[in-house]
């Protein structure tokens, strides 16, 4: 909802003529709490309705995480604007520990993710990590309770709802690799609406798109879900794209790792070929061994 708002705060300054309504809407992605994501449909599981909601005229938009929306988008929908990225780093929250290397063996960490589930076991073996779902006061009401010692967060999320004090501290790409798409936002809307494309474009922000563009793209190839731990984070500087990905078990034992620079104007092209580079190095039998650790 704040980011709806936050869209709508920035169409009305471009065009205050206009009347911008928003159409609340609670996705089975909210409502299914007691189990991982990767259990019950996946990221997809986030914009269905409001899918919905455009095919049947009730809404002109949608405004999504971009990191929740699936990969290959339904026939008939399209991005219009990815606007500018928030900070795209995981967040350390723990009311009694200042960082994860300060966490006792045995602690308890809590996170929704099979990436930061992987990151974490690979580097410190001696933590247990479980299952964290729910919206953000859900989480941290878990963690208040004492269910948790610590979770790990997406930074942006408690920065635009007005919690950055939350944050123990940040943690740096190095250590854990954002999801594809982390921190940025995405407006969706029905293919073939170019009036809403051209309203839309100055909400564009050219190096975020390139950027996600190449992360995508990674796990596109990979068949991007909440099903596999896979990280991919690019950054844009003076016309010049870094692109770091990775792929792992969920126990960490495994893990592919790939980093390489572009262009930032080919950003498919250099996902696809950090893609390869991952491929080279057993991704895709990393991948086959969590379909089967999943299936078991």
């Amino acid at each position: 909802m704040w980011q709806a708002e936050h869209v709508r705060a920035r169409l009305s300054a471009l065009y205050p003529q206009c009347s911008i309504e928003i159409l609340g809407m609670t996705t089975k992605g909210d409502q299914i709490l007691d189990r991982t994501l990767s259990k019950v449909g996946g990221k997809g599981l986030f914009v269905k309705e409001l899918e919905v909601a455009m095919e049947e005229r009730r809404a002109d938009l949608a405004v999504h995480s971009l990191k929740d929306v699936p990969m290959e988008l339904p026939e008939g929908f399209r991005l219009a604007a990815v606007l500018e990225r928030e900070d795209p780093r995981d967040a350390f929250v723990s009311n009694d520990f200042a960082s994860l290397d300060d966490l006792p063996a045995g602690a308890i960490v809590g996170t929704s993710s099979l990436r930061r589930q992987a990151l974490i076991a690979a580097r410190y073996p001696h933590l247990e990590i479980r299952p964290l779902r729910g919206n953000l006061d859900t989480r941290l009401g878990k963690l208040d309770r004492g269910e948790y010692a610590a979770i790990i967060l997406a930074a942006a999320g408690l920065k635009r709802l007005g919690l950055p004090q939350r944050i123990r501290a940040l943690i740096e790409p190095e250590q854990s690799l954002p999801a594809p798409g982390q921190g940025a936002m995405a407006i969706e809307i029905l293919d073939g609406r170019d009036d809403l494309l051209e309203l839309l474009a100055p909400l564009n922000h050219e190096a975020t798109a390139q950027a996600v563009s190449a992360e995508r793209t990674v796990s596109r190839v990979f068949g991007g879900s909440c099903q596999i731990p896979l990280a991919a984070f690019a950054t844009v500087e003076s016309g010049a794209m870094r692109l770091r990905a990775m792929v792992a078990t969920p126990d960490g034992k495994r893990i592919a790792t790939a980093d390489a620079n572009g262009p930032a104007n080919a950003p498919d092209a250099l996902g696809t070929q950090i893609a390869t580079t991952l491929q080279g190095q057993g991704a895709d039998d990393i991948l086959a061994a969590c379909k089967a650790m999943d299936a078991g």
